[in-house]
């Protein structure tokens, strides 16, 4: 197989109807807060036993087309001792990696950050795809205020973006490109589409300029909200913000936009999916790549107790039933009191 047949059978792997993507690449410091929230300690025996047994959930594949892996997870095997990226694709899902290495402050631009990772990017993928990986996901945040984020912080965190695709792309990888503008603050639903307009524009500009292949990649953004500290907006409010903003900036040629979560509830995330998805024709496939909202109900059932396991797979199975019936505009808010 080339690398673009590969790129293509990956792609049309992922963006498939009724189905999202699960983000499972949590770092250490982030399991380590969702596990303690339900009252377990964090350890790589604890992590194993729990992503062993979401992934395992039967009938999973249903509703989840691709699993972003940490790194620690990719190597790991699971409780019946099959690789996790074997037990995925025996499911139909495909397995992918997260191979940013965090952020941290942009030089010269108080309050802005930057992503880091693209040293031995090249060599890491080859090792990646070795163990099972077929794409790829790199994050970069944007903060919002009055003055943030600025021009530098943008221009810098989409060029990043477009050199990882590129790199992915090289290599038989499809690259999610994930710029995610962060709910935190006060900020109205206005700026939040103002700020997601700009980071968007500039990051389609960055990946023309690198000849990233749009057909073979999927967008991961935020959805345009206001800020967490400025109350809530409507399923409707936001589906609308966020179309009027994505079909100005981002091209009919990207297969998928797959949403990630960025601090809402797990039913909000499924709502507001479901407005988007109701809102008449669109160029792309609206979609879901969540971590927390996913994965929430699945770890207060889990509770570091193996005897839950079934609880566990039922709660994981249940959100991403809901969540893949809001791809069609089919969720409704009375179905999360089914089982």
């Amino acid at each position: 197989m080339t690398i673009q047949e590969e790129l293509n059978s990956t792609v049309r792997e992922l963006v498939q109807p009724g189905k999202g993507i699960l983000a499972a690449d949590e770092s250490h410091p982030t399991i380590a807060k969702r596990f303690k929230a339900v009252g377990v300690e964090s350890s790589e025996d604890m992590r194993r036993e729990y992503r062993s047994l979401i992934f395992s959930a039967s009938g999973l594949g249903e509703f989840i087309s691709g699993v972003i892996l940490f790194e620690e997870t990719l190597g790991q095997q699971s409780l019946d001792n099959v690789p996790m990226p074997k037990l995925l694709a025996s499911k139909g899902i495909v397995p992918g990696i997260k191979v940013d290495k965090g952020k941290g402050p942009l030089v010269n631009a108080p309050g802005d950050e930057i992503t880091f990772g693209l040293d031995g990017l090249e060599d890491r993928l080859e090792i990646y795809k070795n163990q099972g990986a077929r794409f790829a996901k790199w994050r970069d945040v944007f903060h919002i205020s009055d003055t943030l984020p600025s021009f530098q912080a943008i221009k810098s965190n989409a060029e990043v973006l477009a050199r990882y695709a590129a790199v992915c792309q090289s290599m038989g990888i499809v690259p999610i490109v994930e710029p995610e503008v962060l709910i935190d603050g006060n900020h109205t639903i206005e700026r939040a589409a103002e700020v997601s307009e700009d980071v968007l524009l500039e990051v389609f500009k960055a990946l023309h300029r690198h000849r990233v292949n749009l057909e073979c990649m999927v967008l991961k953004p935020s959805m345009v909200t206001p800020g967490k500290e400025s109350g809530k907006a409507s399923p409707e409010q936001v589906a609308e913000a966020t179309l009027s903003v994505f079909r100005r900036v981002v091209p009919a040629a990207v297969p998928g936009i797959f949403f990630l979560s960025g601090g809402q509830t797990p039913e909000e995330s499924t709502e507001n999916l479901n407005a988007l998805n109701s809102m008449g024709y669109h160029p792309w496939e609206l979609s879901f790549s969540y971590g927390r909202a996913l994965q929430e109900p699945a770890q207060k059932a889990w509770a570091g107790k193996l005897e839950n396991a079934d609880a566990a797979q039922a709660a994981m199975k249940k959100r991403a039933r809901l969540n893949g019936l809001a791809r069609s505009g089919d969720y409704l808010g009375s179905m999360e009191a089914d089982n």
